[in-house]
């Protein structure tokens, strides 16, 4: 996760648990935002009167004013204040009525707070965009360490994204797990004419076909069971600016008709309206798949791919820019010191040349991830080789092969644990395990069962 620095950012977090409300604090305080609690409803709205809060972070249950009647007298009396409604429960009717009446987002109980840190994110960045705009601030661009590069590679690609920035051409940006297609959809915005308007990014794999469609386009009341307000969806939210789908190769295929039409015309309605609203957005997309093979598979239109991909970008893993790796590594070490409060530590023997021999599948982030392990676990001001990590093999030296085994074997137990592992991230869910593999409930079962998995 990325720490914000801004702690002019205000987040009010109103829960009647204390528990949940004391963890949620230490999250955001850690990410760097100021942070105020309420006890209820009603202890919001006191504390609302006395500052200047940028963002509710409300239960959606809570004995007397609910998070519902919360968000409806927030928005009426402070109409600039963000609301993210907290819930418990993950079905779409809690969901409808989480976005009911302005709400920014919702966030369920349980769920991984990088999400619901990435949503803060997105408005924070609108709020920033608000007040340089009354100050009359131009930001400057190419800031980020992520985008100074000794890599000719790499800056082939960042001349063509920088280009690419100045039109309003689709772009589809390809890249492995954790190369930062995010950051750079930010860094084309930034470099774009849109810089001083929104940036909104959907994360399209955490929603379902039917509740993607009412993030995207928004819907009016009625339109549906607990439609009980009417919400405007992402495409309006980045009207003038930059709208990224991130994990665009999840989108599903019914989707995909209903957005190559919107991008044809750049016109949408709203569930349940009839009325045609003209939206003006660049779009930026993202996926780590391979989407021809999807469209071999008949899981992606090649329409919609081509629309799309007016431009397409393929970043380079860190494994094939390893010019920038000792830059990247003093990079998060200070930034990981400063953060830990650990400025006076100094790199043990070894661990320089264990980090630059080693090829990072996870890229950027998997880097990141082990500098800090390595700041935290540090003793006596020394970070030490023993810290580290079990390193990830990207091939599979001849050395390590005591004994050889038919290819199809191999693939075997490679499948098993790989199943196993999808298995035990979707909870034993076998229509979502089936979904995120890309095969069917039945095939599931058949290989579970060959495997001996259950």
């Amino acid at each position: 996760m990325t720490k914000s620095n801004n702690k002019l950012f205000k987040i009010l977090i109103v829960d009647d648990e204390i528990g949940y409300r004391e963890s949620l604090q230490v999250i955001l305080d850690d990410q760097g935002y100021y942070t105020e609690t309420a006890v209820s409803g009603e202890d919001a709205l006191e504390k609302l009167k006395n500052n200047n809060f940028d963002l509710v972070l409300t239960d959606l249950l809570m004995g007397g004013m609910d998070g519902v009647e919360l968000l409806y007298k927030v928005k009426e009396a402070y109409e600039h204040v963000e609301v993210i409604l907290i819930t418990g429960y993950g079905t779409i009717e809690n969901a409808v009525e989480a976005m009911k009446k302005g709400a920014f987002t919702y966030f369920i109980k349980g769920h991984n707070p990088e999400d619901l840190i990435k949503e803060i994110k997105a408005i924070e960045d609108m709020v920033r965009v608000k007040n340089s705009n009354k100050k009359g601030i131009i930001k400057k661009n190419n800031t980020n360490f992520m985008f100074t590069t000794k890599s000719e590679k790499f800056r082939k690609v960042l001349d063509i994204a920088e280009k690419a920035a100045k039109s309003n051409a689709n772009i589809l940006l390809l890249g492995e797990s954790g190369v930062g297609k995010e950051v750079f959809a930010r860094h084309i915005h930034n470099c774009s004419e849109r810089e001083n308007e929104k940036f909104i990014p959907v994360n399209c794999q955490s929603f379902s076909g039917g509740l993607l469609e009412s993030e995207l386009f928004g819907y009016e009341k009625g339109s549906f069971t607990g439609a009980i307000g009417q919400r405007k969806g992402r495409f309006e939210a980045a009207d003038n600016g930059t709208l990224f789908l991130d994990e665009v190769g999840d989108i599903p295929l019914d989707t995909q008709v209903k957005l190559l039409r919107i991008l044809e015309t750049k016109k949408i309605e709203r569930i349940g309206s009839n009325e045609t609203l003209s939206v003006n957005f660049r779009l930026v997309s993202a996926t780590n798949k391979k989407l021809e093979k999807e469209i071999a598979k008949g899981n992606f239109r090649e329409d919609f791919f081509y629309r799309i991909s007016t431009i397409t970008i393929e970043i380079p893993p860190l494994r094939e820019r390893k010019e920038d790796l000792n830059m990247l590594i003093d990079f998060f070490f200070e930034k990981s010191k400063k953060e830990n409060n650990k400025d006076d530590i100094k790199i043990g023997e070894g661990v320089m040349e264990a980090l630059l021999s080693y090829d990072f599948p996870g890229n950027i982030r998997e880097l990141k991830n082990i500098i800090e392990r390595l700041v935290v676990l540090s003793e006596n001001g020394i970070i030490s080789k023993r810290d580290l990590p079990e390193l990830k093999k990207l091939q599979i030296d001849e050395d390590e092969i005591e004994i050889i085994k038919p290819l199809k074997d191999v693939r075997k137990e490679v499948e098993a644990e790989y199943i196993a592992k999808v298995l035990e991230i979707c909870e034993d869910n076998i229509s979502e395990a089936a979904r995120k593999l890309s095969i069917s409930r039945r095939q599931l079962f058949n290989k579970i069962s060959e495997y001996g998995l259950k």
